[in-house]
């Protein structure tokens, strides 16, 4: 079966699904694999709970009624994900970077569904499979797409554009991570990059930060570009340094915005959201209204009152460029009683030890480092051996460390790699 008969078959089962434990009536069933897993096991489980077609690139399958077979399932996606894009004539703005990617996806989202009805990320299902499964969810109501695109390897942005055909490219910030993957920071810039050479192949809009000077110079060395500019500078936006949550005025436009977000690290990624509403015409009090409504959930910048403590959440991912913004924006807050919980950073390669070492000293030249105020957990902040700092190797061992304290009236930054699973401390402090 070639993709436009796939295709035919899509327009009238127009819902995917990957996991046979989830199957919705009259949908495809994609029989992805991985690792640990391989969907052609479960085809016909998936066609037995009502999903209308299967696909498989499994040939024991073949002559399974409903089953269609193929070379490549994941091919077979990708596939049809790029042809359902293109028969749609609509902006599809990709948005990639190390940090802050999908809360900038998010607040963009915000902005931009005040005026035009829009699709985007679920989450940050930002891979090889998240990303055509947007895709996919592209209607005729459609205005608007938001992709978030993550990666870990060189090619994959590249591979994920040539799904999406973006019009709009973003870069949220060039840092360490998934070193293991990039080899270096350098190769994290060419692997991001490739979202703005294919924006450029394709003669379309690049949105950068031009405070970020390795942004900058990357967007100007493109040509036949559109290239909008944001950023703290040309914006000319003052932070509101009394307010716990991020609260800023900008002159240009001339906006006061209330934020639900903790962290003044989150200024650029709101900043690029109103530079999105800018853009795209969105009147200046739907910006203003969409950034003060949006509340960040997921463990990421978000504010956790407990029956004890407040907590900054922020654990869904860490690298050491965001570790280093949550520990900056920690100090600055006024707060009598501070702790500081932090995971691992992961795949950081042979980097890992020296940039773990470095986190513990940013946290020393902010006077922060007391003995009983700061838990470092995972086996590589273990390795470091610091006498002041509480070092658990597993989060269920500070867990029980943890029941044995009576912590009270403290802010707390809660910071790690999603790995190492720091969101179950939650109950305990």
């Amino acid at each position: 079966m070639n993709i436009k008969e796939l295709y035919a078959i899509f327009r009238d089962y127009p819902v995917v699904c990957t996991d046979s434990r989830k199957i919705l009536p009259d949908s495809i069933f994609f029989a992805l694999k991985g690792e640990n897993f391989d969907g052609n096991r479960f085809v016909k489980q998936a066609l037995d709970s009502g999903c209308a077609f299967a696909v498989s690139d499994d040939p024991d399958n073949e002559g399974t009624d409903g089953c269609i077979i193929v070379e490549n399932v994941l091919k077979t996606l990708h596939d049809l994900a790029e042809y359902h894009r293109l028969e749609f004539d609509i902006p599809v703005l990709a948005i990639t970077g190390t940090n802050g990617k999908t809360t900038t996806k998010e607040l963009i989202n915000a902005v931009l569904s005040k005026k035009y009805t829009t699709i985007y990320t679920a989450g940050n299902f930002n891979n090889h499979i998240g990303a055509p499964l947007t895709l996919l969810n592209i209607n005729e109501k459609t205005e608007i797409a938001i992709v978030e695109m993550g990666a870990n390897h060189l090619g994959e942005i590249a591979t994920l554009c040539e799904i999406a055909h973006p019009t709009i490219g973003l870069i949220t910030n060039i840092g360490k991570a998934h070193l293991e993957g990039f080899g270096s920071e350098e190769g994290v810039r060419k692997a991001k990059g490739e979202l703005y050479d294919y924006v450029e192949k394709s003669r379309g809009v690049i949105f950068y930060n031009s405070d970020d000077a390795i942004l900058k110079t990357m967007a100007k060395t493109t040509q036949n570009t559109i290239l909008v500019e944001y950023g703290k500078t040309i914006m000319d936006a003052k932070i509101d340094s009394d307010s716990f949550f991020l609260g800023f005025s900008t002159a240009t436009p001339e906006l006061t915005v209330k934020t639900c977000l903790a962290g003044e690290y989150n200024l650029n990624n709101t900043l690029a959201a109103i530079a999105a509403g800018k853009y795209f015409d969105v009147p200046d009090a739907d910006i203003v209204a969409a950034l003060a409504e949006y509340k960040p959930n997921i463990n990421r910048s978000q504010l956790v009152k407990t029956a004890s403590n407040t907590v900054i959440m922020d654990a869904y991912n860490a690298n050491p460029s965001s570790m280093e913004a949550a520990i900056n924006n920690f100090a600055r807050l006024d707060a009598e009683n501070k702790l500081l919980i932090l995971g691992d950073m992961l795949e950081l390669g042979n980097d890992s030890l020296a940039e773990h070492r470095r986190i513990t000293e940013i946290i020393k030249s902010h006077g922060l480092w007391k003995k009983g105020k700061v838990i470092l957990i995972g086996h590589t902040f273990s390795l470091l051996n610091e006498e002041v700092a509480l070092s658990f190797p597993t989060g269920s061992e500070v867990e029980e460390y943890l029941k044995t304290q009576n912590i009270n009236s403290h802010l707390i930054l809660v910071k790690g790699s999603r790995g190492i699973g720091l969101e179950t401390l939650l109950k305990f402090i």
